[in-house]
């Protein structure tokens, strides 16, 4: 059999589509292709090393157009596994409006998991205790940015996070355009297809920048498909990868993606993924495809995994 035959024949594994900064899911995307799977991590506009300029962002549209270029781009048929972290899930929200044939499962990484909104007008306050706010039109126009203040990212983001993850998350965090994102609205009129989509959630335990309350409002108001937990501060692809490496596993099988040969042997998986990216396995690391579905009642209490 020749080289091309074979590959030709050689089953692929599920195509994850990871948004909200393309650089900060380096782990994941480590672990994820050595197990064989296809990844697509992206900036959305003016994130990571998109030129575009955050103050000149004032259309949600404009500033998912990575995302939507990535559906654009696939094949008949094809379907992703679309993940994102934070405020990313309003990315995930407006593609299940827009490409819910496209979209195998939608998983929300403490995620803005909203529907049914409208518009934030562009001058609601800004809390400037936490936020350095530009004003890219001038101080008397409504502000055009806003990132975290400096001093304050590793204990609202990161405070469980390795060192050189949070000294590399310094050095590329950008101002978010914060009047595309008051843009987002999600009107009520495409119920049907965007609740054929699975939607999964997964609780970050130790999160500083989104409280368990906030969690639980947005689970309580637009219930997911299933719901998980991960002992981990607001970044789990960098406080605890692995888990969320396996969660992410366990939802690509739960939702059955078009190709399964990998779910064959779970545990072999994920061997192949520790190991190629340099980790040493662990009983506990191998327990992270087995993570049991919890309700909201059980995650409230049992606060481990």
């Amino acid at each position: 059999m020749n080289a091309t035959s074979e590959m030709t024949k050689m089953p692929s594994g599920a195509h994850f589509v990871l948004v909200h900064g393309a650089w900060c899911w380096y782990k994941i995307r480590c672990l994820l292709e050595s197990s064989g799977h296809k990844v697509t991590c992206l900036d959305l506009r003016a994130s990571g090393i998109d030129p575009s300029d955050a103050n000149t962002i004032f259309k949600f549209e404009e500033y998912n157009q990575p995302l939507d270029d990535v559906f654009s781009g696939l094949g008949d048929g094809e379907k992703v596994i679309l993940v994102g972290h934070s405020a990313g899930g309003l990315n995930l929200t407006a593609s299940l409006y827009k490409y819910p044939e496209k979209i195998q499962v939608a998983v929300y990484v403490v995620g803005q998991m909203i529907r049914n909104t409208p518009k934030v007008p562009p001058d609601y306050p800004i809390d400037k205790d936490k936020y350095d706010v530009y004003y890219g039109e001038g101080p008397h126009q409504p502000p055009t940015s806003f990132i975290y203040k400096k001093e304050l990212v590793r204990d609202y983001f990161y405070q469980r996070s390795p060192l050189e993850d949070i000294t590399l998350a310094e050095m590329l965090l950008r101002p978010v355009p914060i009047r595309a994102l008051r843009d987002a609205a999600f009107p009520d009129d495409h119920g049907k297809e965007i609740e054929e989509v699975p939607r999964v959630y997964i609780k970050t335990l130790d999160d500083n920048t989104i409280s368990q309350e906030g969690q639980d409002a947005l689970i309580n108001k637009w219930p997911p498909s299933a719901l998980y937990a991960i002992d981990s501060d607001h970044s789990p692809f960098f406080s605890n990868p692995f888990e969320l490496f396996g969660l992410l596993l366990k939802v690509a099988t739960k939702y059955r993606c078009q190709h399964k040969s990998w779910e064959d042997h779970p545990s072999s998986t994920v061997v192949d993924g520790f190991s190629s990216c340099g980790s040493i396995t662990t009983a506990i690391k191998f327990h992270a495809v087995g993570l049991k579905e919890k309700s909201l009642k059980e995650i409230e209490d049992h606060r481990e995994l």
